[in-house]
């Protein structure tokens, strides 16, 4: 598999070594410095491309492979109020789109445990929910994407919560995530129902960047031959 990286920083190099591991190639490494060269490749040259680049930058680098039909497996968050013009360009131009918050495949099933959980604590208003989430110095989004996907999955389950904030006091309908930017954590994530007798607590800590980035090569491989809007739940099936 001929792979375009884009975003060559760390998360970027991880990809990079699992992929040449795994005896797929790395035809371009796209980065701030040759951000250009994207709009030179053809589908003719590259299989998939793998973009972990920054919110600034990922709709662009999206688009341009979208509109050239090169697949694209993204994992960059913080630039979501966009995806919609993505998924409508990946249908006009008959092209495909993966998109996780978070690739690795523990997270994905803390994600199930999350919106069960959410099910299960929903008719019991004795708790107050509380969603935490805390990163590296160089996460530039905040909240995580995650985080946000697991606000979610709460707010699917409550009939009452209708929306999340970050680093507030919630009111009644919201769901509060509290971000903290703390060294070189890789990412952990814990969810909270707490009462006046007890709590109940569920976390997912990552050790290191080799999960996610192994679940975006993995997701690389398995869109080939495939179109349109997919994800994670798409693939674990």
């Amino acid at each position: 598999m001929r792979i375009v990286l884009i975003g060559y920083g760390k998360m970027g190099k991880e990809i990079e070594r699992l992929a040449l591991g795994r005896g797929h190639t790395i035809v371009a490494r796209i980065d701030v410095d040759n951000a250009h060269d994207l709009m030179n490749l053809t589908s003719s040259e590259a299989d998939v491309a793998i973009e972990f680049s920054n919110p600034a930058s990922a709709f662009a680098n999206i688009s341009a492979c979208i509109e050239k039909q090169i697949p694209v497996v993204c994992g960059t968050t913080g630039w979501l109020e966009k995806k919609s013009e993505i998924e409508r360009a990946t249908a006009a131009h008959d092209s495909t789109f993966f998109y996780a918050s978070n690739y690795s495949i523990g997270v994905n099933l803390f994600f199930q445990l999350n919106r069960t959980l959410a099910k299960l604590m929903a008719p019991h208003t004795a708790y107050d929910i509380y969603t935490n989430e805390i990163h590296h110095l160089e996460k530039k989004d905040s909240p995580s994407g995650t985080a946000i996907t697991l606000a979610e999955g709460i707010i699917d389950a409550y009939a009452d919560r209708t929306k999340w904030v970050n680093n507030e006091i919630p009111q009644s309908n919201e769901v509060p995530i509290w971000s903290q930017r703390e060294s070189t954590i890789p990412g952990t994530h814990t969810v909270k129902y707490i009462s006046k007798v007890d709590q109940i607590e569920i976390t997912h800590e990552a050790f290191s960047r080799e999960g996610f980035a192994l679940g975006a090569v993995i997701a690389a491989e398995w869109i080939q031959g495939k179109k349109g809007i997919l994800g994670m739940e798409d693939m674990l099936k």
